[in-house]
């Protein structure tokens, strides 16, 4: 199917670039997420009388995950979790605590920003997991995992 992209999508495309992708994709993720419309004839003529707004809101959407990511560089989260003597947590730190954790700190973050490629945290330690706060915005955070004797 060819859609016509209305902000930026990882390793598809820019704004305003017409891609095709498979039926499902378009129809189950991209177009009902507001991200992609399909390319007709009419939506590339509507898209290119509305170009300079859409990218004005997604200059001010990087400007903001931009400024955020100025906040959060190098900040470091305390999370408590109930932990054996050898150190081993009883469950793990997921992307959710960590979320949670800097939302209470007063940063607007949801859990699918963080990032957290070898998968949750199942050791007390000290961590450093990325958060992508925008497609070309991306901030590491430490995560400091305290035990808490069970």
């Amino acid at each position: 199917m060819q859609i016509i992209l209305l902000e930026k999508v990882v390793n598809l495309g820019s704004l305003g670039d017409v891609v095709k992708v498979k039926d499902g994709y378009a129809r189950n993720f991209l177009i009902p997420s507001g991200q992609a419309r399909r390319a007709t004839a009419s939506a590339i003529a509507e898209f290119e009388a509305r170009r300079a707004e859409l990218e004005k809101a997604a200059a001010a959407k990087h400007a903001e995950a931009a400024a955020l990511g100025e906040k959060l560089s190098g900040i470091t989260v305390k999370v408590s979790q109930k932990a054996g003597v050898d150190g081993r947590l009883f469950g793990s730190v997921t992307n959710h605590d960590i979320a949670d954790e800097l939302v209470k700190m007063g940063h607007a973050v949801v859990k699918s920003q963080v990032r957290m490629p070898n998968g949750p945290l199942k050791a007390v330690g000290d961590y450093t997991v990325v958060l992508s706060l925008h497609t070309d915005v991306h901030v590491d955070v430490n995560v400091s995992v305290l035990g808490e004797s069970a």
